[in-house]
């Protein structure tokens, strides 16, 4: 697999004083960089995965760099919607305001459709589609209440547009994510919110690397225009300009992150 080479970005401040929760955020991938990035663009940062020890790990890690006034967690189980709403009342409690929501709990598999049980196909949209309109909608209900406006980012996925086989579950479910995200973006610009969706192709963490085999991600690294797949800070970067204000004017969006080639 071809290396990377690519410097990493400073931050700038673009969310300075800005407050976000990040779901999935615990470990290394686009949820646990989207973190990172958030608290180098000098935001406050509440994190919340289903695992409880990756979790506390997390926190730990990042206060210990960003200073413990900038990171709070809370476990959450996005399928369990009495969490859900845990989450979003915990991030007003604890930070007096809520300015930003990244989505990015979802959950993956391989399963060739004429095989797949149901307990699979259900547990997947549960997840990936089902989690992120449980979290758009609390998150609404929030910046409504507040009466500030707000941003909400959508983590969906290119096979969402781009079909691949023993992905059917993980596809539907991602563009699902990308219809929710463009029909919240349109009842929620009244109320000053914008919703937005990045699409990655190929970022490459740990969780990632065990459950794939080395073969099938130089196969779909090959693909890539640059040869290489994507670090979870690269699509975090793309997360960070959406929570900011240079996307000032846009809403209902889905962003290819992405150098696939046809």
């Amino acid at each position: 697999m071809t290396d990377n080479k690519v410097p990493y970005v400073p931050g700038h401040g673009l969310l300075d004083g800005r407050t976000a929760v990040v779901t999935a955020a615990a470990g290394a991938g686009i949820g646990g960089a989207t973190a990172r990035r958030f608290l180098e663009e000098g935001a406050r940062v509440l994190v919340s995965d289903a695992h409880v020890r990756r979790l506390k790990e997390t926190e730990e890690a990042l206060a210990a760099e960003f200073g413990a006034d900038a990171v709070a967690a809370l476990p959450c189980d996005v399928t369990d919607d009495a969490q859900v709403r845990v989450l979003f009342a915990e991030a007003v409690r604890i930070h007096g305001r809520l300015d930003v929501v990244v989505n990015n709990a979802g959950l993956g598999g391989t399963a060739e459709l004429a095989d797949m049980s149901d307990e699979q196909w259900d547990r997947v949209l549960d997840v990936t589609l089902n989690g992120t309109f449980r979290c758009t909608r609390a998150a609404l209900r929030a910046y409504r209440a507040a009466g500030l406006g707000g941003v909400i980012v959508n983590n969906a996925s290119v096979v969402g547009w781009r079909a691949q086989a023993g992905q059917a579950h993980y596809a539907a479910a991602k563009a699902g994510v990308m219809a929710l995200t463009r029909c919240a973006a349109i009842e929620a610009a009244v109320h000053g919110v914008r919703v937005n969706a990045v699409s990655p192709s190929l970022a490459l963490h740990p969780h990632l690397a065990k459950v794939t085999s080395a073969e099938l991600l130089d196969e779909l690294a090959a693909r890539e225009a640059f040869g290489r797949y994507a670090e979870p800070w690269e699509v975090a970067n793309v997360i960070v300009f959406l929570a900011s204000d240079y996307s000032s004017y846009m809403t209902g969006e889905v962003v290819a992150v992405s150098s696939q080639h046809p």
